[in-house]
């Protein structure tokens, strides 16, 4: 079967997800926007809508996914292979990959680190892009979060659009407008029970505390968080521009005072 976007007419919210995805390639540098894409998909709405929106836009034959297995829950060897089975039952070549999840930092953090790992061994290019299906949302949490934590302005900016490989498409693009994508593409997309689990600080901010100020300040709080972590990105990316040339400045070696010509007068 070909893949499922051949299928249905582009909604607002599939267009939407595509036109992200377009933007984002089309800023890439020439040597990435013309290798192969990587994205990570985990059958969840937001790198289900990713996937499918990267086919759409470069072809499936210029797209591979990696579904990470962290191995955390029950039955997520079967999970990890029934979205490679429906990534492939739509032309989009992929594969699972088990990882460990163990180290420093908490379960999150150590699942974070072997994820990476797993996906950056799995470009099929070395100039392969990474796509991440963060969306404007997890943009809002992360920024609220450093807030609580007292960060400074480069932790506030939030997760960059591109750093090398690593690419995120969909920081602008809120998390409803990806589940209607995948339920308009008719995809059926699996939720982790851990983005429900209240052990996990950002599933708290989630559910509890951004509903709550949205509540209280009438709404558009995730746009503003988000707003501000651009802004602050301007300025950091500014700061480092000075930075940079001050300390070029400093490095480069001192000019030698010019020497000026003594000219010695004859006898007259």
């Amino acid at each position: 079967m070909s893949w499922a976007g051949a299928a249905h007419v582009p909604t607002p919210a599939i267009n939407e997800v595509r036109r992200a995805v377009r933007t984002a390639l089309e800023a890439l540098p020439a040597a990435a926007r013309r290798a192969p894409l990587l994205v990570g998909c985990s059958g969840g709405a937001d790198s289900l809508a990713l996937t499918f929106a990267a086919a759409a836009v470069r072809g499936a034959d210029g797209v591979r996914a990696v579904v990470v297995d962290h191995r955390l829950q029950d039955g997520s060897a079967e999970r990890a292979a029934a979205t490679v089975a429906l990534l492939a039952e739509h032309g989009i070549s992929a594969r699972a990959e088990a990882v460990d999840v163990t180290g420093s930092g908490g379960i999150e953090a150590a699942a974070r680190r072997a994820r990476r790992a797993a996906l950056l061994a799995g470009r099929p290019h070395p100039d392969s892009p990474v796509l991440l299906g963060h969306t404007l949302d997890d943009q809002a949490e992360t920024v609220l979060l450093g807030l609580g934590r007292g960060s400074g302005a480069r932790s506030l900016a939030g997760m960059r659009l591109w750093t090398a490989p690593w690419l995120r498409p969909l920081l602008n693009v809120r998390r409803s407008v990806t589940r209607a994508a995948c339920a308009e593409l008719g995809l059926p997309v699996w939720d982790d029970p851990h983005n429900v689990d209240p052990r996990f600080t950002r599933v708290r901010l989630r559910h509890e505390v951004l509903p709550l100020l949205e509540d209280v300040l009438s709404g558009g709080v995730a746009d503003a968080l988000a707003r501000t972590a651009a802004q602050l990105r301007d300025d950091v990316e500014a700061l480092d521009a000075v930075a940079a040339h001050v300390l070029a400045d400093a490095l480069r070696p001192a000019t030698p005072p010019a020497t000026a010509a003594h000219t010695v007068a004859g006898p007259h």
